[in-house]
């Protein structure tokens, strides 16, 4: 396991610079769901994929720019899904932006995840582990990840981040978000999961969630590569996931980019939507 976190540090300073430095405009190319590619969705994707062939414990990947997986080594125990730079619309407007990873044993369901990572590409590179506890790390001048905390969510947080059309949310749902607005909860909203989620968490609670909408009813974020792995750090972290009445780490998908409504949040936010949607 550790060599797969090293694999993905060193992932995650090359995807840094490529940021910084390289051509942030739209490829000619589209993903598995449709949408076109940012030549940066393409590096990033090429770059992980270039440090995970190198290491033998991984039997395959699946990307979230790919359509199938990707068979590496053939004696290899480990299926990792990932999104090699989730929010790269926000890009061009210089916001965080992020890499997830889920890293699985024995298939692709939520049972079989066995580590979550991602990185957060803003004014500082953060680094955020989850195994049988919640690490963050910084990278430093010398490109080193330094531990700086350990992450515990709060029963009760004060953060709201909403996602989705809203014209497309039930009425249930847009009640639920109403009221928690009127009980003095902020608004969080970048339309970067990563930075959405990881704010959430250290700011010690609240809610992100992505419902079921009139115009895609089983939610947009895909299962392996984004609901899985964050389940598993809010889970690890004392909070809680599901997809609106259901555990999300209990699912399981039929295609590797089969999506699910999901929420993540402290306790206390997690019991308002199963009320919600009793």
């Amino acid at each position: 396991m550790q060599e797969i976190i090293e694999a993905i540090k060193r992932s995650a300073i090359r995807i840094k610079e490529a940021i910084e430095f390289d051509d942030t405009g739209y490829s000619e190319n589209t993903n598995s769901t449709g949408d076109t590619q940012l030549k940066l969705d393409i590096k990033s994707d090429l770059i992980i994929e270039e440090e995970f062939a190198k290491l033998p414990c991984i039997k395959e990947i699946v990307s979230e720019e790919k359509e199938d997986k990707t068979p590496l080594h053939v004696n290899g125990i480990y299926g990792i899904g990932y999104d090699p730079l989730d929010g790269s619309s926000l890009i061009d407007v210089n916001l965080s932006v992020g890499s997830i990873f889920g890293i699985y044993e024995g298939g692709y369901s939520g049972a079989h995840l066995k580590a979550a990572v991602y990185v957060v590409y803003g004014p500082r590179v953060e680094l955020v582990i989850a195994m049988d506890d919640v690490k963050l790390y910084r990278l430093n001048k010398k490109g080193e990840f330094v531990f700086i905390k350990d992450i515990v969510l709060k029963e009760k947080g004060k953060l709201n981040a909403p996602g989705a059309t809203q014209m497309g949310w039930e009425p249930r749902h847009k009640a639920m978000i109403d009221a928690i607005f009127m009980d003095g909860y902020r608004l969080r909203y970048s339309g970067g999961m990563v930075p959405d989620l990881h704010q959430i968490l250290l700011k010690g609670g609240g809610l992100f969630s992505y419902p079921s909408t009139s115009d895609v009813p089983n939610g947009k974020l895909r299962m392996i590569f984004e609901v899985f792995p964050f389940a598993f750090v809010y889970e690890k972290a004392g909070g809680s996931a599901i997809d609106g009445k259901r555990r999300i780490l209990d699912l399981s998908p039929s295609h590797p980019h089969d999506t699910a409504p999901c929420f993540f949040g402290s306790n206390a936010e997690i019991e308002r939507v199963k009320k919600c949607y009793e």
